[in-house]
């Protein structure tokens, strides 16, 4: 039952730190223009 005080905080900020991270990459742009990123991948389908 201890661990629970440990682990129910810690998942909690690991669940905002992803949320963060991923709010960041949004705003940075990192998921814009991902049809020409896919144009630059080898075509490796012969």
């Amino acid at each position: 039952m201890t661990s629970l005080y440990l682990l129910i905080p810690l998942g909690v900020a690991v669940v905002f730190g992803a949320i963060a991270a991923f709010i960041s990459a949004v705003f940075d742009g990192q998921f814009e223009h991902l049809d020409e990123q896919a144009k630059k991948l080898p075509d490796d389908e012969r």
